[in-house]
């Protein structure tokens, strides 16, 4: 959830699931409140009453990674949620849709929605009640689990199946002489279909209209749109009936001789109506419009608009009615639809011109009802329509909400609230017009629709038709496998897809009686809710019309001959070959093949692959259609071959539409009947080489692959060929073999598993066990490793042709790529592509891992037993079952090295643990040490065998200082930066040992009373550096501090490289001393007063130096106690700033006593303009901030505001006042503060520029080559310092200052956790431009940038 997701959300979810709410980093570290009107357990929805739902932080309170609330989905429906902070009550929010939990049979068992197989029936062509089961058990021998029944209520006058007169009272013709059927005589059919036939039925809600005829509505006129509650609407009546008079006009011949005559049969006659012409070319021109005929009072020459329920008379007459008030409130505005028109708005509504306009595709025979918006605006009609709800949710187990999209939606959702009350698993389905999926979405969400009805006769060919196949269900055929915790991922409504729907013209008469069987097995193919529309599969040659059809439907008849009228039975049409489709599609749901694949052979024939991810097997139907008819159009004779991949167990089915000795097809009077000549000739469960079908199977063994040839012999069009087809069997042995090892990451692969007896040795033991014998150090090679530290090695990482190289050679470099394909399932991705073309990756993994020997080499060994399963999979499972080891090994990995840092880390968030992982990532052990030899008389020293020498040598682990830039050779270790970052990422994660190795190697090198900035193993080091050795100091201060029994460290001995300021290196152990007189004599030097000229200065050394640059000075203010030196010409402290030197000597005592009384006078900027501690006021342009620097050569430099000040706060806060250190903190935060970083100089500043570009060449000196690297650009490392300066400050303020910084530090971290989770490396910049934009110039992962973001979740 974010701040700004003010659009709504649509949330799809199974009942049984756990959906969890978790911050974005725009609400991170806020009061965040979602809220909910999902029911508490035992409660009824209200859906105006909201709860607050408790957030649950597993991890405590350092910050907001973690934190989420949930709702456990176990009611069916619809539910809204939303969340707000602060005064802002709303951010954003969205809808829930739970889906139903349906059941059938005697013994209540669950059917899945995907299995659902339904068939629609006009209820008023089923005849008498008593009849039903007769004409019923068509759709039971057919195979049909679910009925979809059009209305069962009173028809209106026309008879249209959705014209009710009465919404309570079950349609008279099912009564019969002896009989009064009432609502229970429906209850008790609809019961036993569920038990004893195992059918569901759920039937139709029409709440957008009523049949003009109903009684109820004479009594109350306000339930529909009349003139009187409805003044707007007075023009278009008006206009209707002059229209209905120019009908009468017409019809009675009077304006034939103008040339408009009561039969229009062509454009002249179109000519003279033009103002109408649409509706009248639909009704009485276009072949599939209902060709009305002359012009008659009963067909007038436009559909009437409006009721009229009185007797003729003239146009003038009729307008005197208008008014008054008990004649125009029955003037009632009927429904329809209008074309291309906005769902969500009424058409009848005011500001709705439709009427006027004539847009209105009419429904003459039905009224628009008048909800309002609420039932206090029309009591009668809520009431009334609750009722027929809750008559209907008493008696079937689902609704199809007609005319949906003209529904208004608040009518809607009030009824169905009610209808789950009587039947809390209600299954909802729609038909939605919107041309929008979005808007589709919303209807769907708003009203818990469970299935949305999607028409396979909106495929204009058979390449359309599978595309809707793979578009409405499944996943792609080995995809990967899902973790139960998942982000949710954008997906479209649960499809109800229909071969044909009621609505539907005639297949026959659009494409031809041969493609009904292929396109319904298309259908049936489908990992969706699939159905048909009675009639369809009998072939009956006609559209069956919802207003005209009075026919019955025929009775099932076992013994049925091919033209009796009235009977049908499995030799009918193409019952046959659907009884088998949808025994199929149930068993592929409930099996739990899910994976979908959709192959288009050629133009005709379409290939639909079902896959099931557990056991392997697939059933591939191969249909080829006839959207033409194949007697009078060309099908080519020679089908292209087919590769189906496996061993084919059986032919399924093979079936075609075939002709029979059957009279001509003649439409009979009593029933709706098909053609008696189209019947299917099938054959289930048969070997291949009994197939008519295939001419010959060709099988193809590859060196992992299992491929058999299918050459057609008989695939006529109106042919389906269904295959079931098994991994070979050595590939289906190695999964399983395979899927066993998996076991130990995951119980989801329990499943298809088999033992092994003759495993690996390697094999036998848990990988965890494996992963427990892994240093930290070895974690850095197994993870991480960027090129540059492997190229060291002679390796580098793995390259993916057409694409790119991974960013790690470890496995950090894979996972992160494999995270962003894996939810999307794109097997596309040029990786998969690698992963099914060879074994290079799996080799390389392996490989690399052996090389390295010891624990690292069992690793290896471990994955090369696995992988040699995984080679003799199919390649198309490569992929899946790849990235199954890989993440179940990852994740074990990172268990393992949490395990061995502080409990602040185990006990930490996602965010804690996965900045921790930097400390893996910028610590190891490269090729060359680049670290000095430390003391041999030190304990604890880590050793191995050289690869180059063979000799023993010291493997202490170095900190990189950031990746990919400075992770190698001489530009590895760094001093200032290894010191910045040694307190986070060592210290604070646990690694102390490791740190004290770094800290007293750092000591053997001091030299000139300076540790190194460029450490070059000590040999090459640089001392241009003066502020190193005090951040050097600061962490051996910290590692008193932290570590247990730290100050053991100051006896640890140093072995001094340069005894001497000039002596050339010694080996280590000839120079030994402690530590502490190894601090002492830094700080004595810098008493003293260091100046020296660097070694082989010039060119040599530093070809964009000045020869001024060269000399070094440092030394002590002896009336502040600062320390000061350099010059303008080079880079003593990590902003390059200089002063002036005098030589002094003090105590230790003193010099803490003069730097406490003369800090405040000298650094800070006081608001008091008269202040006579300043000694520049005419360069002060920011008061109550602290001076970046003090006696600056440049004075003005001293006045810059820098984030500088921030880091003297955190090391040393008892220099500064409360008040005036938090005044400064808000200058700093309102000026330096960016996205992720500090801003590295006051954007005010003439100076200033945001942007770092090193590549720039030009005559500005502010910016050219990069000089602007302090002079603007957003750093991150003091970011930590300046959150940290934060809460210390705040905890002196007080309570609400206190709990008020915490939100600010949440919600700024959030976004380094955002970039964290992003970032391809798993690491912080090094820097940002202005506003956070993206640097190319800076390292993508940088040591101290981790270690102080680290820092500040710690102090929290």
């Amino acid at each position: 959830m974010n701040r700004s997701d003010i659009t709504l959300s649509f949330v799809f979810v199974c009942s049984g699931y756990e959906l969890q709410f978790r911050l974005g980093p725009t609400l991170q570290g806020k009061t965040v409140n979602v809220y909910t009107n999902y029911p508490s357990p035992g409660e009824k929805l209200n859906r105006r009453a909201f709860r607050t739902l408790e957030w649950i932080n597993p991890a405590g309170r350092e910050d907001d990674s973690d934190k989420f609330c949930k709702l456990d989905l176990m009611v069916a429906g619809s539910y809204e949620y939303n969340f707000g902070s602060g005064e802002e009550v709303k951010h954003g929010g969205g809808y829930i849709v739970v889906d139903p939990v349906l059941r059938v049979g005697a013994d209540n068992r669950v059917l899945p929605l995907d299995c659902i197989s339904i068939q629609t029936y006009l209820s008023k062509c089923l005849g008498p009640l008593d009849e039903w089961p007769d004409r019923l058990r068509v759709a039971k021998e057919s195979g049909y689990n679910m009925i979809h029944f059009t209305p069962l209520q009173t028809l209106g006058l026309s008879r249209s199946c959705y014209s009710l007169a009465d919404q309570l009272e079950l349609n008279p013709d099912f009564s019969s002489k002896e009989k009064q059927c009432s609502w229970t005589d429906v209850g008790k059919l609809v019961d036993k279909l569920k038990t004893e036939w195992n059918i569901i039925c759920i039937t139709d809600v029409v709440y957008n209209h009523t049949a003009a005829n109903s009684k109820w509505l004479m009594e109350h006129p306000e339930c529909g749109y009349n003139l009187v509650n409805s003044p707007h609407l007075k023009p278009a009546w008006l206009l209707d009936r002059a229209l209905w008079h120019l009908t009468c006009d017409v019809a009675d011949g009077k304006y034939k001789d103008k040339g408009l005559t009561a039969l229009i049969e062509n454009d002249e006659h179109l000519n003279a109506v033009n103002c109408v012409l649409g509706n009248v070319v639909y009704e009485r021109l276009t072949d599939h419009g209902p060709k009305l005929g002359p012009v008659t009072r009963k067909d007038p020459l436009v559909t009437r608009y409006f009721t009229y329920r009185f007797e003729e008379m003239s146009l003038e007459q009729e307008e005197q009615l208008m008014h008054q008030s008990d004649k125009a409130c029955h003037f009632l505005a009927h429904n329809g639809w209008v074309m291309a028109d906005d769902p969500l708005r009424n058409f009848a509504e005011p500001g709705s011109d439709v009427y006027l306009r004539r847009e209105l595709i009419c429904w003459g025979d039905s009224v628009k009802l008048r909800y309002g918006n609420s039932p206090e605006d029309c009591p009668y009609l809520w009431a009334h329509m609750k009722k027929y709800t809750e008559i209907t949710a008493k008696y079937f187990c689902g609704v199809r909400l007609d005319n949906c999209h003209s529904t208004p939606l608040h009518v809607a959702e009030y009824l169905l609230d009610h209808a789950r009350v009587i039947r809390p698993d209600l299954y909802v389905v729609a038909e939605l017009f919107t041309g929008s999926e979005e808007l589709d979405n919303f209807f769907v969400t708003k009203l818990g629709i469970s299935s949305l009805i999607r028409e396979a006769m909106s495929a204009s060919n058979s390449r359309e038709e599978g595309r809707l196949v793979y578009r409405f269900g499944g996943n792609p055929v080995g995809s990967f496998f899902q973790p139960c915790l998942r982000p949710l991922v954008p997906s479209i409504a649960h499809a109800l897809f229909m071969d044909i729907t009621h609505d539907n013209e005639c297949p026959i008469q659009l494409r031809s009686m041969y493609d009904s069987l292929p396109s319904s097995a298309i259908v049936s193919m489908a990992c969706c809710a699939t159905g048909s529309t009675r009639g369809y599969d009998e072939l009956v040659p006609h559209q069956i019309s919802v207003v005209k059809e009075e026919r019955f439907y025929p009775k099932w008849n076992p013994k049925a001959q091919a033209s009796s009228p009235g009977e049908v039975n499995l030799q009918s049409g193409i019952i046959a070959g659907k009884v088998a489709l949808n025994k199929l599609h149930q068993e592929l749901a409930a099996k739990g093949f899910g994976q979908v694949y959709v192959d288009q052979v050629d133009e005709d024939i379409v290939a639909v692959t079902r896959h099931c991810p557990s056991s392997h097997q697939s059933v591939v139907a191969v249909s080829r259609t006839a959207f033409r008819n194949p007697k009078t159009s060309f099908y080519r004779s020679d089908v292209p071959p087919m590769c189906i991949p496996g061993k084919i167990e059986e032919v399924v089915l093979e079936a075609r539409t075939v002709e029979r000795a059957a009279v001509p097809y003649r439409k009979d009077e009593e029933s709706i009947n098909g053609l008696p000549e189209g019947t299917v000739e099938i054959t289930e469960h048969i070997q291949l080489k009994d197939s008519k079908v295939v001419k010959q199977a060709v099988t193809a063994k590859g060196p992992h692959e299992f491929v058999q040839e299918i050459e057609f012999e008989h695939l006529t069009p109106g042919s389906v060929i269904v295959f079931r087809v098994s991994l070979d069997p050595e590939a289906q042995q190695y999964v399983g073999l395979l899927r066993n090892q998996l076991t130990q990451f995951s119980p989801h692969f329990k499943s298809g598993s088999l033992p092994d007896s003759n495993a690996d040795p390697i094999l036998k033991k848990p990988f965890t066990a494996i992963a427990s014998t892994l240093s930290l150090a070895d974690m850095n090679v197994l993870l991480f490793r960027c090129n540059e530290e492997e190229q060291e090695d002679g390796g580098g990482c793995y390259n993916i042709p057409s694409w790119t190289a991974l960013k790690y050679a470890g496995l950090q470099g894979l996972t992160t790529v494999m995270a962003d394909i894996r939810p999307k399932n794109d097997l596309g991705h040029p990786l998969c592509d690698n992963l099914r073309s060879g074994d290079w990756m799996m080799e390389y993994i392996s490989n690399r891992l052996i090389t390295h020997g010891g624990a690292l080499g069992e690793v290896g060994k471990w994955f090369q037993a696995m992988f040699t399963y995984l080679k003799h999979l199919p390649r198309y499972l490569i992929p899946c079952y790849f990235d199954a080891i890989l993440i179940g090994v990852y994740t074990s990995l990172l268990d393992a090295t949490w395990k061995q840092m502080s409990s602040f880390v185990q006990n930490g968030s996602t965010f804690v643990k996965h900045l921790a992982m930097g400390s893996v990532q910028m610590c190891g052990v490269g090729g060359f040490p680049a670290l000095p030899p430390l003391s041999p008389e030190l304990q604890g020293v880590p050793y191995r065998i050289s690869n180059i020498s063979k000799e023993k040598e010291q493997c202490c682990v170095s900190l990189a200082a950031g990746l990919p830039h400075f992770s190698c050779g001489i530009f590895r270790c760094w001093g200032r930066d290894t010191f910045i970052a040694l307190r986070g990422l060592m210290l604070v994660t646990g690694r102390h040992l490791e740190a004290r190795n770094i800290i007293l190697a750092f000591a053997g090198t001091l030299r000139h009373g300076l540790i190194p900035n460029l450490l070059g193993q000590g040999i090459y080091a640089r001392y241009n550096c003066r502020d190193a050795v005090w951040w050097w100091l600061q962490c051996i201060q910290d590692y008193c501090n932290i570590v247990p029994n730290g100050t053991d460290i100051l006896k640890c001995p140093v072995s001094r490289m340069y005894p001497t300021d000039d002596s050339d290196p010694l080996p280590a152990g000839t120079v030994n001393q402690p530590l502490y007189d190894v601090i002492h004599e830094a700080m004595q030097r810098h008493m003293q007063g260091i100046e020296f000229r660097e070694r082989n200065a010039g060119s040599q050394l530093d070809c964009h130096m000045r020869d001024e640059g060269f000399n070094v000075s440092a030394a002590v203010d002896p009336a502040t106690g600062f320390v000061f030196g350099g010059n303008r010409y080079n880079c003593g402290t990590w902003m390059d700033k200089m002063g002036e030197r005098k030589r002094v000597n003090v105590s230790y005592q003193e010099w803490n006593k003069t730097i406490q009384d003369k800090f405040e006078k000298s650094f800070y900027v006081s608001q008091d303009l008269s202040d006579p501690n300043e000694k520049h006021p005419k360069l002060v342009h920011k008061r109550g901030i602290y001076k970046d620097s003090y006696g600056a050569s440049s004075p003005w430099c001293d006045y810059q505001l820098r984030p500088n000040f921030t880091i003297a706060m955190v090391v040393a806060p008892e220099l500064f006042t409360p008040e005036r250190a938090w005044q400064a903190l808000d200058v700093a935060e309102k000026k330096l503060l960016g996205p992720l970083g500090m801003k590295t100089l006051d954007p005010d500043d003439m100076v200033y520029c945001g942007v770092y570009n090193n590549d720039l060449d030009n005559d500005n000196y502010n910016v050219t080559k990069g000089f602007n690297y302090h002079q603007g650009p957003e750093w991150l490392w003091p970011v930590g310092y300046f959150l940290r300066a934060k809460l210390y400050f705040a905890r002196k303020l007080g309570t609400e200052v206190y709990n008020n910084t915490v939100k600010l530090v949440k919600n700024v971290l959030s976004r380094h956790y955002v970039h964290l989770e992003r970032s391809s490396w798993k690491g912080l910049p090094e820097l940002t431009n202005e506003n956070g934009q993206y640097c190319p110039f800076s390292c993508e992962s940088q040591a101290w940038s981790i270690a102080t973001v680290l820092e500040v979740l710690h102090d929290l």
